[in-house]
């Protein structure tokens, strides 16, 4: 399930619906369908080859609430697409317990930034393939718990650097005060973190046309996740991915 770029569509769910939010605040948030499993397999008959799933009320709680939703989308597109999914993984077993309901890779965020070596645990145990790390970025710092303001966060070329030191090889990288608004993606964020040349980066945030995913693949970026402007119209995955 790999190329040189790969698009993602993103599955974000709360109160087991697809939710949008911008960014990342909870009350910013617009409902997009009560049928987790409809949108999966939407996505996947337009062509996508990767799905990225979001457990938000598991980002707040700081554990999976969402596991059979999950699994339920993992079944639902077999051997069609893989599944990466992120929100309350901070224990070595919630990775285990995701990756043993199907899902390609297991996206560790909040615990990895406030111990590196929780994520090099998890690389250990399950492979780097396997295991990746979000980067959630605002005024440069990658945060912890990046939905709230004054969340703690260090350097994000600092924080890529770290968890790379772990054994980490990909990350996702999103510019919150761009995520949900259709503005673009953040290219100076997502230039510095590939430069860098520790790992793969996929870029998150903004991202809103065509040309928005021709910009961040020339950066560098090994894919795009995309969200509400796959939701509201304004991109059509499959013509975005034929490019």
């Amino acid at each position: 399930m790999t190329s040189g770029f790969d698009i993602l569509p993103a599955i974000d769910l709360r109160d087991g619906r697809v939710v949008r939010l911008q960014q990342g605040d909870f009350a910013r948030e617009t409902a997009m369908s009560d049928d987790p499993i409809a949108v999966a397999r939407s996505f996947v008959e337009a062509g996508a080859r990767w799905l990225h799933v979001v457990d938000l009320d598991g980002a707040r709680t700081g554990e999976l609430v969402h596991a059979e939703v999950i699994r339920e989308i993992v079944t639902s597109v077999a051997e069609r697409a893989a599944v990466d999914v992120a929100g309350g993984l901070r224990t070595i077993a919630s990775v285990a317990t995701i990756l043993a309901a199907g899902a390609a890779r297991a996206i560790v965020g909040t615990a990895a930034l406030r111990d590196p070596a929780f994520a090099g645990a998890a690389v250990s145990t399950h492979g780097a393939e396997r295991v990746a790390a979000a980067l959630d970025v605002r005024d440069s710092l990658a945060l912890g718990e990046g939905w709230r303001e004054g969340a703690p966060g260090i350097p994000a070329e600092e924080a890529l650097i770290a968890l790379a030191d772990e054994g980490v090889t990909t990350f996702e990288a999103t510019a919150i005060d761009r995520d949900g608004l259709l503005g673009g993606p953040d290219l100076e964020l997502l230039g510095k973190l590939v430069g860098l040349g520790r790992g793969a980066v996929i870029a998150s945030g903004g991202i809103a046309t065509l040309d928005d995913i021709r910009a961040v693949r020339s950066i560098g970026c090994t894919g795009a996740i995309v969200g509400r402007a796959l939701y509201e119209g304004r991109m059509d995955l499959a013509e975005a991915l034929r490019i």
